[in-house]
């Protein structure tokens, strides 16, 4: 049975398939849509408190707004490396259109400062290779506290190689504390074959964990395949799980109400020792998953 942090792929009328705002999640901050758009379609939106972070998952589009063009080159697909992005400050409206067509998300977060539109190069990405052995994965930290200015949030994209675990140790970050960021958090999954010259026999899924404290108790296992999202209200979140055979593509989205845009997480005391192996194994040889090219 589905938990309540669960919303399938193709919840949300076209030309999204999902559709998650902080009123729909029960939160304050987060926000989450992915569009799909048709050849020489558009999508009008106005980001009111918001601000938002258009990334290409599949496909390039051009964003304007208030005059300004940028064309984003995109990828064709997220596990082709990073993609460009372009950013949008609060109160403005703003326009995806894809020639071609194309799968892109609106990441958002509440924003209390207003900043300049933005278009940011796939080259400026850093790209972070995180764990070993079984716990290898690629990490796309482009909309980072440190790495991009934004006033709240905060994103980054994961690519956990097939039968490997990422988001493990399992972590949180639902309190304010010299260790830890309160942050609402969204995890938004695609699914990608290993081998792109074997036909498919089974479509991708993986699974992730959810589990509270004592005091803020959470219990959260589900079954994810394409296009799904699973929300973080609080809580130790992980393992992320990419079952063999399908490598597994998720997009962090956070945000929280603190003044600070940090991103600080204490690990579950039960399963931090995992980090110590670490020194021990190296990292998965199929990463990076893309070479970037020069």
């Amino acid at each position: 049975m589905k938990s309540e942090y669960h919303i399938p792929a193709r919840s949300a009328p076209p030309p999204l398939t999902v559709d998650v705002t902080p009123e729909s999640a029960g939160w304050t901050e987060s926000s989450l849509a992915v569009v799909e758009l048709g050849p020489g379609d558009s999508i009008t939106r106005f980001t009111d408190l918001d601000e938002i972070i258009v990334v290409p998952l599949a496909g390039s589009a051009t964003v304007t707004c208030e005059g300004t063009v940028f064309g984003l080159a995109g990828r064709e697909s997220v596990f082709d490396g990073p993609s460009d992005f372009a950013y949008v400050g609060c109160r403005s409206e703003f326009v995806v259109a894809s020639a071609a067509g194309g799968r892109f998300a609106l990441c958002g977060a509440r924003a209390r400062r207003r900043l300049p539109f933005r278009h940011v190069p796939a080259a400026e990405v850093p790209v972070e290779l995180r764990g070993a052995g079984h716990c290898s994965r690629q990490v796309h930290n482009f909309g980072m506290a440190g790495v991009f200015e934004a006033d709240s949030l905060i994103a980054c994209e994961v690519i956990t190689p097939a039968g490997n675990w990422s988001s493990y140790p399992a972590h949180k970050h639902d309190e304010h504390s010299a260790t830890e960021s309160q942050l609402e958090e969204i995890y938004y999954f695609e699914f990608g074959a290993e081998d792109r010259s074997v036909p498919e026999r089974l479509p991708g899924f993986g699974y992730h964990r959810i589990h509270g404290t004592p005091e803020r108790p959470i219990e959260v296992l589900e079954e994810v395949r394409n296009g799904d999202v699973v929300l973080v209200p609080h809580g130790y979140h992980g393992p992320s799980i990419a079952a063999p055979g399908h490598h597994m593509y998720y997009l962090n989205v956070m945000a929280g109400p603190g003044p600070e845009r940090a991103w600080r997480i204490s690990d579950d005391p039960a399963q931090s020792w995992i980090r110590t192996t670490w020194e021990r194994a190296d990292v998965d040889p199929r990463l990076p998953l893309h070479e970037r090219s020069s």
